[in-house]
């Protein structure tokens, strides 16, 4: 690979590289991720549509690309940028290299440039626009970026929310529990660890009226991940208060936003968001640290909730909000991710949390 290409920030920063992956020119948020595996996790991640993603481990690829650890049906990313591809992945799994993966999905990367550099940049400057090119000059690429709508004006979540309802796993026989899930992005390891806990899934469109919803007669609701700016999705809040309190219910990252909006409360931007696998989240109640996966660009503001809602965790690393209770009914929300991939399964606990509501009101 020896194609030159340039990522562009907006604010004129230019970093060389080589590309790989689809020789295609892309435009997206530039952010970056600090898990050191779960690359083709992070690639298939719906919550990081419209992104440009930064993986800080330098090597990229070294376990290539298997059939069992995607989290939705297609690369979710706008582009990858990182230090170094390993063209000869070794991994018994393995069926075929990054280039490839990314090749075939249409969706270009960039390798050779100085993640570190990138990184600290993002950190000091915050997240901001970029395009990744191998066919366009610098101004060129400038005169384009100041063309294309910003990151939080763009409603991602209807373009990565499922056009029909699903059942996961297909034909399950006598469930213990029915979990409805109102799909904002939802990741497939959420259903697999539902699933393996008894679980029949509804996965539902982020468009389907409360009314259908609770028609299913689920034993719970679960309320998923997804990409972009809450304060757009004023429908959306409006289905979550009006199913709360109808049905248990749980929100995990940006469904923590949307219960938090429900009730009042308001979300800001983060200055370069959390994205990784190892950040500190203290559950208030118990006082316990757990290490958490992490992927969202906006939290809740603690000012802004009303006397129902409590904050339940909070980050460690700068204080922010990581979980809500709600003081009367049987709601609770995160806002990292309990099922993990890419990141730690110390969190897999509240999925048996939510369940024994659910048991609760079965």
């Amino acid at each position: 690979m020896t194609k030159r290409a340039i990522l562009v920030l907006e604010d004129g920063s230019v970093y060389e590289g080589f590309a790989f992956g689809a020789e295609v020119d892309t435009c997206g948020e530039v952010v970056f991720n600090t898990s050191m595996t779960g690359y083709q996790e992070m690639l298939t991640d719906p919550s990081y549509a419209g992104q440009i993603v930064v993986p800080t481990y330098p090597l990229i690829g070294n376990y290539g690309i298997n059939e069992d650890d995607t989290e939705s049906a297609k690369i979710q990313v706008k582009g990858f940028v990182v230090r170094e591809e390993c063209l000869q992945p070794s991994h018994y799994l393995s069926r075929k290299t990054i280039h490839d993966y990314l090749a075939q999905s249409g969706i270009p990367g960039i390798c050779g440039i100085d993640t570190r550099a990138l990184t600290r940049k993002l950190r000091s400057a915050g997240v901001m626009m970029g395009m990744l090119t191998s066919s366009k000059t610098l101004p060129e690429a400038l005169n384009e970026l100041g063309k294309i709508p910003g990151y939080g004006t763009v409603d991602f979540v209807r373009l990565v929310s499922t056009e029909k309802p699903y059942q996961w796993p297909p034909g399950v026989d006598n469930p213990l529990y029915h979990i409805a899930v109102l799909d904002c992005g939802l990741k497939y390891n959420i259903l697999r660890t539902l699933s393996r806990l008894g679980c029949r899934v509804t996965a539902l469109p982020c468009t389907t009226p409360p009314a259908e919803i609770l028609k299913l007669n689920p034993d719970g609701i679960l309320v998923s991940p997804g990409p972009g700016n809450p304060d757009l999705l004023d429908g959306l809040t409006g289905t979550v208060r009006e199913l709360m309190g109808k049905k248990p219910m749980m929100g995990i990252c940006l469904g923590n936003q949307l219960i938090a909006r429900a009730l009042g409360g308001s979300n800001f931007k983060l200055k370069f968001g959390h994205r990784g696998g190892n950040h500190p989240v203290k559950d208030l109640r118990s006082g316990r640290v757990h290490i958490t996966a992490q992927n969202h660009g906006y939290a809740v503001d603690p000012d802004s909730l009303k006397d129902s809602l409590e904050v339940s965790h909070i980050n460690l690393n700068d204080g922010t909000v990581e979980g809500l209770r709600h003081k009367e009914l049987p709601v609770f929300a995160i806002q990292y991710h309990s099922e993990a991939s890419p990141g730690p399964l110390d969190n897999t606990y509240l999925f048996e949390k939510f369940l024994e509501m659910a048991r609760g009101k079965k």
